[in-house]
């Protein structure tokens, strides 16, 4: 190829000039010649017609006729041996023949022929377009129209077709241009340089060396007369924008920038704008389009300045802040200011986007915040004094009977508006001023700004100033067209004060500094007091401006700072006693739900604001605090009255009938009726969020509704409301820890679903779907894929009552045969089938055994850590029999006759869930085995509890307290018998709280015995501490028989007080009579429910720990116990230590079985009698001390997402209530008065 024919030549000119006409367009934007290599470089991935020019073909065919042999040669050598075993895939087949190749001595001669042919064709390429360039430049000489006219002439010439495809203007070319466009050249010469200059190549342009020429000749150009001449510039700027680097852009931008800014100091351009906008003008069409081509560049500069210097994107900023600084003369008022590029920016961008996209990004707010705070802060001063101007004005015209000075004049009809006045440039303005400000409280150093001197104004105006501005004009100024002039919808000035306030909400330390104060909360809450003293509002504030101020409420309402407000109220100004917000709002919504403001009482929006305000108190009443202080009001009880009500008007409205004139309407109101029940159910529905609000659901007797509707939408996915962003998870957890709960969430559909979904995740789907991915083998018992079911299945079965409610009485399936696609749809299916796995049948039905299986386990080890529960699973279904039958089954005879249990993942669960199951202690009290494997030789060194009894190293050993020994200061002083003088039951607190902390050990046995009998008798002699009667009931009838759960509560109870050595061997008999006598005595006391749920049912269905425990304090002695158990009866700590009196009212897992399980005996009985001597409030002191311990586990396994399942199975460790007594002493010193009131309340409900 290096010896080319001239006809061969001639042809690969010919397919040069083809390539190079294709890609014209893609090189001449190009803004470099480095970036046109580039482009021609990467061709092939971005041209889709590469393969079909002719120089592609050529070259492919010459590369096959040069290299086609050796290609294929290769190719058979390395396939040869990839056969023999070396296993090449194909990449690696290609690349490896590549390599190959290209190592040849033919591929080198190729590539030595083909570069010098290429280069000689090349080369002619070039002489002849320096020739072309030659003529060119005479004849600009000769005739510089003719000239121009030939260069930008597209037609091809036989001798230099690809010089007028494609061309690089040179130097020489461009300064000429340059020179032609001074200001002083005839305006013949500058117009045709100008069309020149837009037809060359922008690479060219801007990398030319006379660009500092040619840049200053054109920005005195911009103040050309002649439109046609300006428009070229502009265009020719917009394409430097788009193509050059920032350097480039940046000093275009900037002189453009600075002309504008002179043009506004022109008399003439004032005169222009006296009287409004005329954007018919010439002059201001030529301005406007320079400002925009500006605000065009600024919203698109921030994607790309970071990649560049800093120091261009500052320039960008400072000369845009110097512009829109220009013409604020401070000795014009407000209303007499010179219409600066500001105004004209507002015309443009109304809500300066601009300026959100350069404070969107650290990078470049930084520099727009310490350049407004350095040179420019008047702009931001100008945005406040105008936004405080349009609100004084605004208000003055209302309270003048006439239209408002700066209200927006709108043209009849939809002609095109040619005219702006004044008014509405300012009002243009006011809207920029309103979103530049919004946007500018948002950010840390923003809010820094202030506080700001303005004119006209004493004090400095600071943030919540500024807030209450942005409140007043969503409050008082318009919202709705009053007049055929004002503006509506996203530009009515109280909907665009109502945005910038969102943003602030929603915007957790912005709000912090900004909306949690209290004048700005009294103003927003100012209209609504109005209306509950019966006065008249503004006459602006309507029922779309209080739906505004129901929104912004709720926002306040959703974070901490906020909610903290509206219900205690600001704690620095105690000048004046005000109502607290809460309490407004409170009042407010029951007055609307009873349809008590006159003013409203016609409204069409009135469900609407009902609605509204409902939610604003719902964001509180879900909170624990905010319920206790709307409590008051009884919100629940409006809410399920007008509930009712929209029940019966719903089924009085008549079925439509088809061809009835008003179809439309009657279904139109049919809908409305349905969202407000729905509404108002979801606001019911919300109480379930608190333990006490869950209570008052209850007591409104539309739980099972409320729970349906939350099915419906848990079921599409749905949050639980706008405010809100997580699921229904935790009230389906509150739901369930209550029996009426429970049976509401089986009625609804809830957990057949769950069920369900749980089923189709470990075993199978009801449809016999094709499964084109097997699923993965799982490698931990609860693998991720069903831990989120295996989850919601503990927190639906985390208390007795609901357990007891869905399973209670219940006889487990238990088959023959079960179908392999036979889903469970109950728990006791659950049971049957993945616990309970008692027969072939239940194990060859599961596709999953062993994975499935242990879900089960691990499903029943979290259920048996409540003893109830335990023991209502052992009386039913013989839990323990089954497992114990299981681990025997599963087991191999040595060669010594013995049969040891194999050890796999199945056998190893079952082995712990039998030791928790059968050893009953606290922490240092019984071992539990692991349930995993570990490393060397012996992987379980435990053994295997297969047969009674349980292995002894489960059991720890408790040391045998001497109880005649003890001697401390709390002994000599319960020995003085002085128990009848005053102050004695204050001396015998302060004595305790000493030996808690000082020695507690000393507090067990004897001495335990005769303080809570003293302490417990003193206080019932007290009428005062009596908050129950008293009543013997010797005449009552009481069943004779323990029922099974009982039964077996009173072996474990047996079982634990031997392993303490508390108890003799008469005491199987004397506990069963104690338990007998407790239902005797709180019988008369209990409220006969006629409730159809199993837990209301006769007796109470557990069994009585608190009982056990004093029985067991009490050494096995049941008169003493009994005696204790009748005084202790009237007090208040009996209706929170003693479940069974209470037992309809919630109660959850630590506090029911008096702590057993989770901690140690001795910590136990401390626990009883800080409640009994201390005081019952001591009870919730002492959680919350728990809490405290826990902390650093509790952030751990939420993070983990198991803490309900760690709470459950796990002891709490290290915990001794001496260590912890000095903390509960400080929250009773803090809380005492109100925790005191509210259990007393609950108590006597």
């Amino acid at each position: 190829m290096s010896l080319l024919s001239l006809e061969d030549e001639a042809l690969l000119q010919s397919m040069v000039r083809q390539l190079f006409q294709s890609v014209r367009e893609r090189l001449a934007g190009a803004p470099s010649a480095e970036c046109a290599e580039e482009i021609l470089l990467h061709l092939e991935e971005t041209d889709e017609h590469f393969h079909n020019y002719e120089l592609v073909k050529y070259l492919r065919n010459y590369i096959k006729s040069s290299l086609g042999s050796v290609i294929e040669e290769e190719t058979e050598k390395c396939t040869f041996a990839q056969s023999q075993g070396e296993g090449l895939g194909y990449d690696t087949l290609v690349q490896r023949v590549t390599k190959r190749t290209r190592e040849t001595k033919e591929y080198t001669e190729m590539m030595h022929s083909l570069k010098n042919g290429m280069m000689a064709v090349v080369e002619t390429l070039l002489n002849k377009f320096e020739e072309d360039q030659a003529k060119n430049r005479e004849m600009l000489k000769k005739n510089t129209h003719e000239h121009a006219g030939h260069y930008t002439d597209n037609c091809s010439d036989s001798d230099s077709s690809f010089n007028q495809s494609y061309t690089f203007m040179n130097q020489e070319r461009l300064q000429l241009i340059a020179e032609q466009l001074d200001p002083s050249q005839p305006e013949e010469v500058r117009k045709d340089a100008m069309q020149t200059l837009c037809s060359a190549p922008p690479s060219d342009v801007l990398n030319c060396e006379c660009w500092h020429i040619l840049h200053k000749n054109l920005t005195l150009s911009l103040a050309d007369p002649d439109s046609a001449f300006t428009e070229k510039i502009l265009r020719f700027y917009a394409k430097t924008f788009s193509l050059s680097s920032l350097s480039m852009a940046r000093e275009v931008y900037t002189s453009l920038a600075k002309h504008v800014e002179l043009s506004f100091k022109s008399k003439e351009i004032q005169k222009l704008l006296s009287s409004g906008v005329d954007i018919t003008n010439p002059n201001l069409i030529r301005l406007l389009k320079k400002i925009r081509l500006l605000n065009d560049y600024q919203k698109e500069a921030p994607s790309f300045w970071i990649r560049h210097p800093e120091k261009y994107m500052e320039e960008i900023v400072e000369s845009t802040l110097s512009l829109l600084s220009a013409s604020q003369d401070p000795s014009f008022p407000s209303s007499q200011m010179h219409f600066g590029p500001v105004f004209f920016l507002a015309m443009i961008d109304t809500k300066a986007m601009w300026f959100k996209k350069w404070m969107h990004a650290y990078y470049s707010r930084k520099v727009v915040l310490q350049l407004l705070e350095k040179s420019y802060k008047s702009l931001i001063t100008a945005a406040i004094e105008h936004c405080f101007y349009y609100f004084e004005s605004s208000q003055s015209a209302i309270d003048g009977n006439s239209k408002p000075s700066m209200a927006s004049q709108q043209q009849s009809g939809t002609k095109q508006k040619t005219i702006f006045t004044k008014q509405e440039l300012h009002y243009l303005y006011f809207v920029h001023s309103l979103s530049l400000l919004g946007r500018l409280l948002i950010y840390k150093h923003g809010r820094g700004l202030f506080p700001i001197k303005v004119k006209n104004r004493k004090e400095k105006v600071q943030l919540s100033d500024l807030v209450v501005l942005f409140t007043n004009i969503m409050l008082y100024c318009s919202n709705a067209p009053k007049t055929s002039g004002d503006y509506t919808g996203s530009f009515a000035p109280a909907s665009l004060a109502m945005e910038v306030l969102r943003i602030l909400c929603d915007r957790k330390e912005c709000a912090s500094e900004c909306l949690y104060i209290g004048k700005v909360v009294d103003v927003l809450l100012s209209p609504i007091q109005k209306l509950l003293d019966g006065e008249k509002i503004h006459v602006n504030c309507d029922e779309t401006t209080l739906t505004y101020i129901a929104d912004i409420l709720a926002r306040i309402a959703s974070f901490e700072g906020g909610l903290t407000l509206l219900l205690y109220g600001q704690k620095t100004d105690t000048s004046k006693k005000r109502t607290v917000a809460a309490h407004i709002i409170a009042q407010f919504s029951k007055n609307l739900l009873h349809e008590d403001i006159a003013a409203l009482s016609e409204s069409d929006m009135l469900a609407v604001l009902k609605g509204s305000f409902i939610f604003v108190c719902r964001q509180m009443y879900h909170t624990c605090e905010g319920l206790q202080v709307l409590l008051h009001y009884q919100l629940h009880d409006c809410i399920a009255d007008a509930w009712k009500k929209t029940i019966l008007l719903s089924e009085r409205t008549p079925t439509p009938v088809a061809g009835a004139t008003s179809l439309s309407s009657v279904s139109q109101e049919s809908q409305g009726t349905m969202a407000w029940e729905e509404s108002l159910l979801d606001n019911l529905l919300n109480f379930a969020a608190t333990p006490k609000g869950l209570l008052l659901l209850q007591q409104t007797g539309a739980i099972n509704e409320c729970v349906t509707y939350m099915f419906s939408r848990f079921t599409k996915k749905l949050q639980v409301s706008r405010c809100e962003k997580f699921g229904y998870g935790v009230m389906v957890t509150q739901v369930a820890a209550t029996a009426s709960g429970a049976l509401a969430l089986q009625k609804s559909g809830f957990i057949q679903a769950l069920v369900t979904d749980l089923w189709a995740v470990l075993e199978c789907g009801r449809d016999d779907v094709r499964v084109i991915h097997p699923k993965p083998t799982p490698v931990d018992p609860i693998d991720r894929s069903c831990q989120k079911s295996f989850l919601a299945l503990v927190n639906l079965m985390s208390s007795y009552p609901a357990v007891y409610e869905l399973i209670g009485n219940q006889v487990l399936p238990s088959k023959d045969i079960y179908s392999l696609r036979e889903v469970p749809t109950c728990f006791a299916d659950i049971f049957d089938r993945l616990i309970i796995v008692d027969s072939d049948a239940k194990m060859n039905s599961l596709f999953n055994y062993e994975q499935s299986h242990i879900f089960g386990l691990r499903l029943l080890n979290v259920l048996c850590c409540n003893l109830d529960t335990l023991l209502l699973l052992e009386s039913q279904y013989k839990v323990s029999d089954v497992l114990l039958n299981a681990q025997k089954e599963n087991t191999l005879e040595s060669s010594a006759g013995l049969e040891n249990v194999i050890i796999d993942g199945v056998s190893v669960e079952r082995n712990h869930i039998l030791v928790r199951m059968n050893v009953i202690g606290g922490p240092c009290e019984r071992v539990l085995p692991p349930r995993a494997l570990i490393q060397g030789n012996n992987l379980y060194p435990w053994p295997m509890f297969s047969s009674h009894p349980v292995p002894k190293c489960y059991i720890s050993d408790v040391p045998l307290i001497d109880v005649h020994t003890q001697d401390n200061e709390l002994a000599k002083f319960l020995s003085k018998k002085l128990d009848s003088r005053p102050g004695w039951l204050d001396n015998c607190r302060r004595l305790f709280s000493k030996i808690i902390k000082n020695n507690p050990v000393s507090l067990s046995g004897s001495v335990y015995e005769e303080l809570l009998e003293k302490c417990v008798s003193h206080l019932s002699e007290t009428p005062t501490n009596c908050v129950f009667t008293y009543s013997d009931c010797k005449d009552e009838q009481v069943q004779t028989e323990l029922s099974a759960v009982q039964c077996l509560g009173v072996k474990m109870v047996i079982r634990y007080g031997k392993h303490l050595n508390l108890l003799n061997s008469t005491a199987e008999q004397d506990l069963p009579e104690l338990l007998n006598q407790c239902e005797k005595l709180l019988k008369p006391q209990r409220i006969i429910s006629d409730s159809p749920m199993r837990y209301l049912q006769g007796r109470f269905p557990g069994h009585d720990w608190f009982a056990s425990s004093v029985f067991l304090i009490m050494s096995g002695d049941s008169e003493k116990a009994l005696a204790f158990l009748l005084k202790f009866s009237c007090l208040l700590a009996s209706a929170y230590l003693w479940l069974p009196r209470l037992h309809i009212s919630i109660c959850q897992h630590w506090l029911s079985q008096c702590f057993w399980n989770y901690l140690d005996w001795l910590d136990i009985c401390h626990y009883i009698a800080l409640c009994i001597i201390l005081g019952p409030d001591y009870q919730i002191y002492f959680c919350v001390a728990i809490f405290k311990h826990l902390q650093q586990e509790i952030l751990q396994h939420t993070q983990a997402q198991d803490l309900q399942v760690y709470l459950k199975e796990e002891s709490i460790h290290g915990f001794h209530v001496g260590d912890h007594l000095e903390y509960m002493e400080r929250l009773e010193q803090k809380y005492r008065r109100m925790v005191l009131k509210e259990m007393n309340n609950l108590a006597l409900q």
